[in-house]
């Protein structure tokens, strides 16, 4: 790869500028421009004075012909959502041999997952990926590629799932109010500043949670959500907000997983029982531990997925 100037086959690339910059399509502008951010700092020529002068030629043709172009696609709203539209328009396009084709050229077997289990997934390959896309200048674009393969894949997913979340009615599929939920306050022991520490750490996760939800922010709330559960997981409260925010996103399945595990640990949790009719939740019905280990655990396939070869 010549280091003044970039072939145009890694040019192409910008056809995807969510993939160039490593984010996924459901990024925010905090998100690209913390991203962004990161990416200018890595290949300033500071970090090259003691390394070879075409590395650091390199680092800048790469930060000015593709990551700061990716960026002005993605800063403005507007902008974002064209580039979203054309990569939909461009997965809807797809048939199924093609989805098939991406599949294996990502050595993944995600058909059998749902659109909202393949969310979970997409999420943490995506944020695995772009830990490592920049770290080899000379082979930066390979992971790029998969990047965008990635996200076709994702969008594709999204689409061979409508059929399932157009059967709800459309009371059911409208944005449901939901009533605050209190935040509890929590009172431990002193004894323990280790679990007071932990907890605490989870209880803020879960309060921006509700402040996203009520935003409508859906992706950060969820994010903020399964921090919590990571740190916290067996507090009814985070699994009944990840269920509703599910909902709200047309993931009905995801949330049944989700309303159906804090009803198990809480029969009683109010807000999950607002939402069992919604779902068509049999009373007393349990959440299956393979559903939830296959919802929380989905990154367990990253192994599989990082293992694929172009």
């Amino acid at each position: 790869m010549s280091q003044n100037s970039l072939p145009s086959e890694i040019l192409d690339l910008l056809v995807d500028p969510y993939a160039v910059l490593g984010v996924s399509v459901n990024a925010d502008e905090r998100q690209i421009l913390k991203r962004y951010h990161a990416l200018a700092k890595l290949l300033h020529p500071d970090n090259y004075i003691n390394i070879d002068k075409p590395d650091k030629e390199l680092a800048g043709v790469i930060l000015t012909r593709l990551i700061n172009p990716a960026y002005q696609e993605l800063k403005q709203e507007k902008k974002r959502n064209n580039v979203v539209g054309m990569l939909r328009s461009k997965a809807s396009g797809l048939n199924n041999q093609a989805v098939l084709s991406l599949q294996n050229a990502l050595n993944l077997d995600i058909m059998s997952i749902s659109a909202q289990e393949a969310e979970l997934f997409y999420e943490k390959a995506t944020a695995s990926y772009a830990s490592a896309q920049y770290k080899s200048l000379t082979q930066f674009h390979h992971v790029t590629k998969r990047m965008s393969k990635l996200n076709l894949l994702y969008l594709s997913l999204q689409k061979n799932d409508l059929f399932e979340t157009q059967t709800l009615t459309d009371e059911s599929t409208s944005i449901v109010p939901v009533p605050e939920v209190p935040v509890t306050e929590l009172k431990l022991s002193e004894e323990n500043n280790s679990q007071s520490t932990l907890i605490n750490y989870a209880q803020r996760h879960y309060e921006r949670a509700v402040q996203y939800h009520q935003q409508a922010q859906w992706a950060l709330a969820v994010k903020e959500l399964r921090d919590a559960i990571k740190l916290e997981p067996n507090n009814s409260d985070h699994y009944a907000l990840l269920g509703i925010v599910h909902f709200q996103q047309n993931f009905p399945g995801m949330a049944k997983v989700y309303i159906r595990q804090a009803l198990k640990l809480n029969p009683k949790h109010p807000l999950a029982l607002k939402y069992v009719e919604k779902l068509k939740i049999q009373h007393n019905e349990n959440s299956h531990p393979k559903s939830m280990a296959k919802a929380l655990g989905i990154a367990a396939l990253l192994g599989r997925f990082l293992s694929g070869k172009d």
